[in-house]
């Protein structure tokens, strides 16, 4: 896509707009920059149902009678990688947060103005549901040979494509400076931030080590070269930082993983959507690690190995239902930290405001992560003689 070819500089330029006017504009001109970002993640939300629809069940079709099984190795790698990033992170959180200097409050923020007028754009269906009626209709097409439908969902493939092309990316720019516009007005960057700092980059520490071991196992399993997929990823990666959400950083995602060459087209087109959806990694780890220091400034003490290994067991399987949108993970498994970690109301407050503070590099993290994992579903394809439609 020619138009996206310098989307990583209208990225940072959209950043550092954003961050260096929300210093300086006044209430009544936050009012507007509230109002047009509100308008802008309508439009974009109300799109990602119809990319992930536009891309996964014509995807699902196109591997025939091997469908099935795909999805659901599919399924098995992206709780896998979540998991064993949430255990490395416990064990991290085991070794580092007793010895972390953690700060017991929180300065509080300037409120943003209320946007001026609400125009609300819904989503034809949430974006799981979505998920799940693309699996089906791939599924159920494939196995009754519905031509019709398999014709019918290749045209609407495309048309997705040109409204990703003509109307996404160009204005996820704008979308970004004025969510770091946001951030800087109300002092979440200026003030918040420095509070948990020490934190946050262990953390970011976290996502950087746990990609480099996926993309590690990818390129062993699969023999194809990992870099030729994560070089490309850039623009991906920092869309996420930007809007904080896997599923309104779906098109890019999907740009950067069709130029690697290490990367089967047919399995880019499924596993990238798919993953979008159902593989948080950096946002659990995140979470499990947060967790662990929350308990430690409320409570005074780490919670037992035992609830954590169950906190975590049971995540993968929320974050696989979580939504791809800023903060799914956590708001998936509020009943988890209340029903197996034992927050209070306080506990769960304070795990959402620090959670909020990293949520974009997590995401970042999630994102780069399901290149990895369609390399690995790549090498299982080519492993298994499952050929391309």
């Amino acid at each position: 896509m020619k138009k996206s070819d310098n989307l990583p500089l209208k990225l940072l330029i959209g950043i550092v707009v954003g961050i260096v006017a929300g210093l300086f504009l006044p209430e009544s001109a936050m009012t507007v920059v509230v109002t047009l970002k509100y308008v802008l993640n309508q439009v974009i939300m109300f799109c990602v149902p119809l990319i992930v629809i536009g891309f996964i069940a014509p995807s699902i079709t196109k591997m025939g009678s091997n469908a099935t099984r795909m999805l659901m190795v599919a399924i098995v790698i992206a709780y896998v990688s979540t998991v064993l990033a949430t255990l490395m992170s416990m064990v991290a959180g085991y070794v580092l947060v007793p010895h972390l200097p953690i700060a017991t409050s929180m300065e509080d923020l300037k409120k943003l103005p209320d946007v001026a007028f609400q125009l609300d754009i819904p989503q034809i269906m949430p974006v799981m549901s979505a998920l799940v009626f693309s699996v089906l209709v791939g599924l159920a097409a494939v196995w009754t040979k519905a031509k019709t439908v398999i014709a019918v969902l290749d045209e609407f493939q495309e048309i997705v494509l040109t409204v990703v092309k003509k109307v996404v990316i160009p204005i996820l720019p704008f979308f970004i400076a004025l969510t770091f516009c946001g951030l800087s007005y109300d002092g979440t960057i200026t003030k918040q931030f420095p509070v948990f700092l020490l934190a946050i980059v262990i953390v970011m520490a976290g996502h950087y080590i746990w990609m480099a071991v996926l993309y590690g196992f990818a390129g062993a399993y699969s023999g194809r070269s990992a870099i030729d997929v994560v070089k490309y990823y850039g623009p991906a990666y920092l869309t996420a930082v930007g809007t904080m959400s896997s599923a309104a950083t779906l098109a890019v995602a999907l740009d950067c993983a069709r130029k690697s060459p290490s990367l089967r087209p047919d399995m880019v087109e499924f596993g990238i959507p798919l993953f979008a959806n159902i593989h948080l990694c950096g946002s659990a780890l995140t979470e499990t690690f947060f967790v662990m220091i929350v308990s430690k400034v409320l409570y005074g003490k780490l919670p037992g190995v035992g609830s954590m290994i169950l906190f975590i067991l049971l995540l993968g399987i929320f974050a696989i239902g979580a939504p791809g949108v800023p903060g799914g993970t956590v708001m998936a498994s509020l009943g988890l930290i209340v029903g197996v970690l034992g927050f209070s109301g306080d506990g769960t407050a304070l795990m959402l405001a620090i959670f909020a503070l990293q949520d974009s590099f997590g995401t970042a993290c999630n994102v780069t992560g399901d290149g990895a994992l369609t390399l690995i579903l790549t090498g299982y394809a080519e492993k298994h003689n499952i050929k391309a439609a």
